[in-house]
């Protein structure tokens, strides 16, 4: 019994304790030290800071340009070119791992996400390029210049290409577990496979499957909707603006 009521006044008591704490803060507001010193007494952690922005990534802030993953951070985000797993087999951004869009741009394929979540909520985007400084243009033409493939690069002597004016974006569709559908060539792939101007023969003649043409068809269907154009030989790749009025209303990426 004794025993009982011991601990019952050790309640009693420690409850008392607890109103009165209610009644004035619990730490100091006006001494950091002993802020900091009741937060390690705790055991709580402060708040990684921020990591600081890369020399690119403040670039494109400065032009005005936006990081699409914080304007929808449903996106994925897999620049191949900051890998050296693409066609130039190079490294060629060093120290960008965002991608960038001019906010017209970017405000179109936002809308593009979310028509393409609506026929299909379980489906995202997957962006492969965006915004592209005309530095990494000159590599890229550098190394198909004098062979078949210049094709498929802009030439920076002649103003390069959308992507050098955040207005053309690389991208396809990732499944619910984050794969990419299939589409009948890889991204990046320089060859008829990756044309969408034949697909037709190509299917005819077993080189494209119709689950492959089906997912181009979606696509290109959701980017149209928010004003994208295809390319015709690249069914990964989208302008937002024609090549004139990018270079008469836009800032280029140099």
């Amino acid at each position: 019994m004794f025993r009982f009521i011991t601990g019952c006044l050790i309640l009693l008591f420690c409850a008392a304790a607890c109103r009165q704490e209610k009644r004035k803060p619990m730490f100091p507001l006006d001494d950091s030290d002993s802020l900091t010193g009741c937060i390690d007494t705790l055991g709580v952690t402060e708040a990684e800071p921020m990591p600081a922005k890369s020399p690119t990534a403040l670039y494109m802030d400065s032009l005005g340009l936006v990081d699409i993953h914080e304007a929808d951070s449903s996106l994925i985000i897999r620049l191949m070119y900051a890998t050296a797993d693409n066609f130039t087999g190079k490294l060629l951004y060093k120290d960008l791992k965002e991608a960038y869009l001019h906010p017209d741009a970017a405000q179109a394929l936002i809308k593009a996400h979310q028509v393409l979540k609506e026929l299909h909520p379980a489906y995202r985007f997957i962006v492969y390029d965006a915004a592209r400084p005309m530095s990494v243009q000159q590599t890229m033409w550098d190394v198909v210049k004098g062979t078949p493939q210049y094709i498929y690069v802009s030439n920076p002597a002649h103003g390069g290409g959308l992507h050098n004016y955040g207005l053309a974006v690389d991208i396809s569709i990732a499944d619910s577990l984050g794969q990419p559908l299939p589409m009948g060539a890889e991204v990046d792939h320089m060859g008829i496979e990756s044309h969408i101007t034949n697909e037709a023969q190509l299917l005819k003649n077993g080189i494209i499957t119709g689950e492959e043409l089906e997912n181009r068809l979606l696509l290109r269907k959701v980017m149209k909707e928010a004003g994208f154009r295809p390319l015709p030989s690249e069914w990964w790749h989208f302008n937002y603006r024609s090549r004139n009025e990018a270079m008469q209303n836009y800032p280029l990426i140099k």
